[in-house]
């Protein structure tokens, strides 16, 4: 599964990035802004995106409303310190899959990622 991490966070990408490919088959790609990651997004096709909300240049709201504005239905995770509800429903609304809040766990991680996936394959 190909998989781009979102965030400006360097340390972020790589404990998200760790994570994942200890649960194996993730081939990973990380961006550290919303920019970056929506011309990464056009040659490495991902399967899931993992996205932080603040971020310089393009937050993950901006990414998030460009990626689905191109007709992208590639799931997307949120995965952010914004933890407001009413964050979460404008997340939601534009089109976010899933949300996480950080600090997580190597297995809140894993389950949000399953849990994802597994609504898609069942829609």
């Amino acid at each position: 599964m190909k998989t781009l991490i979102v965030d400006d966070s360097n340390t972020m990408r790589m404990i998200i990035s760790s994570t994942l490919k200890k649960l194996g088959g993730h081939e990973i790609e990380t961006a550290c802004d919303g920019k970056d990651a929506l011309s990464k997004a056009v040659s490495f096709k991902p399967d899931l995106v993992l996205l932080d909300w603040n971020m310089p240049n393009m937050n993950g709201l901006e990414f998030l409303k460009a990626f689905r504005a191109a007709g992208v239905k590639t799931p997307v995770i949120m995965v952010t310190t914004e933890a407001e509800k009413e964050r979460v429903i404008q997340a939601v609304q534009a089109g976010a899959n899933n949300y996480l809040v950080k600090p997580f766990t190597a297995d809140q991680l894993a389950k949000r990622v399953e849990d994802t996936l597994t609504k898609l394959k069942a829609a």
